[in-house]
């Protein structure tokens, strides 16, 4: 399969196509006899020869497999809130979670408008710090959790940690937001701009109270 996959690659790429166009300049000159009895060496030179002109292949450091990885990043959200309700995280704590999860499954509805950078932390946010928090609380005993050995509770560390989850997250949906209402505006401008030429009425916009 990997080899196969390789195949159809290369029949794709540059290299390939520039070595048929030298390719087929052999068969010209095959055809027309310039080549004689070398036509054979000539074609495969001219195909080697435009392989090696071609440009280099784009080199792609994002990832490809966005849809594939924002699924794969919702089973693991869905488990993660599945193991904090089976334990005796506090009603405060689950209902930070819910927004928390909330914000996130929004997120990751839209793979089409997640950059390398928001899928991320995106990432982070459910396989790190989510994690790390709920599993250091729900560690300690219940009695102890509840118990003040400096300035806050253990559960009052952990509603201080969602709190700043939640920032973190609520940036990168901002980010991933703002993103596609600049789109949506540059639409605006684009529909504005084709009235202006004629070739589109729109309404005026409603006038502000």
């Amino acid at each position: 399969m990997a080899i196969s996959d390789r195949i159809v690659r290369y029949l794709g790429s540059a290299k390939n196509l520039f070595g048929c166009v030298g390719g087929l300049a052999g068969l010209g000159l095959h055809f027309t006899g310039v080549a004689g009895p070398y036509s054979p060496a000539v074609v495969a030179g001219l195909y080697a020869a435009g392989a090696l002109l071609a440009p280099p292949e784009k080199v792609t450091l994002v990832l490809d497999d966005t849809v594939g990885e924002t699924e794969r990043l919702r089973a693991d959200l869905e488990g993660l809130v599945g193991r904090v309700r089976a334990r005796r995280a506090t009603p405060e704590a689950l209902e930070r979670l819910d927004g928390i999860a909330g914000m996130l499954r929004d997120l990751l509805s839209r793979p089409d408008v997640l950059g390398a950078d928001p899928l991320y932390e995106i990432s982070r946010a459910i396989r790190t710090d989510l994690p790390m928090s709920f599993e250091t609380y729900l560690d300690l005993p219940r009695w102890y959790a509840l118990r003040r050995t400096g300035h806050r509770t253990a559960s009052e560390e952990l509603l201080n940690q969602l709190d700043l989850i939640a920032a973190s997250v609520t940036r990168t949906a901002d980010d991933v937001y703002a993103a596609e209402a600049q789109r949506l505006r540059d639409h605006t401008d684009y529909l504005r701009g084709r009235e202006r030429d004629g070739d589109l009425t729109l309404p005026d916009p409603p006038a502000e109270p």
